[in-house]
């Protein structure tokens, strides 16, 4: 099929993680074009369908950024975020999705670079993995 490009769905809190990819594009950082963000009020409203409904309508991973512990504009939205991503993993498991397709991570306003770095280190691995379809059992 080609040296397709990973595609990356990325649910991004409006109040950290929106803002530090906000950051990354005003100071011009590249980074790959793959990624498709979704802003969202706070990690611990991505819904674990729309995560499901991401890799069913092709997406090759998900990256959930939060804002750093104990920094919630909601108190402790990021923390249900990450339980709800350790679930999520075995779900995954169960269609035959790898773990690593699903990353969770913090990124603050004032880290334009930490973004950067994650999305490219998850496209890296990502074109590691191939396709999604192709790992999913029959």
């Amino acid at each position: 099929m080609g040296n397709r490009e990973p595609v990356i769905v990325c649910f991004l809190c409006n109040w950290c993680s929106y803002a530090g990819a906000d950051s990354a594009g005003k100071a011009e950082e590249e980074y790959p074009p793959n990624v498709r963000t979704i802003r969202v009020m706070c990690s611990g409203r991505v819904d674990p369908e729309l995560v499901l409904k991401a890799f069913r309508t092709g997406a090759d991973g998900v990256l959930i950024l939060g804002c750093h512990p104990g920094e919630c504009h909601y108190r402790e939205g990021n923390l249900a975020a990450l339980r709800r991503h350790v679930l999520l993993r075995n779900v995954l498991a169960r269609f035959g999705i790898a773990g690593s397709r699903l990353r969770m991570d913090w990124v603050a306003a004032s880290e334009g670079k930490k973004f950067v770095r994650i999305v490219s280190e998850m496209t890296e691995q990502l074109r590691g993995l191939g396709s999604v379809t192709g790992e999913v059992k029959s």
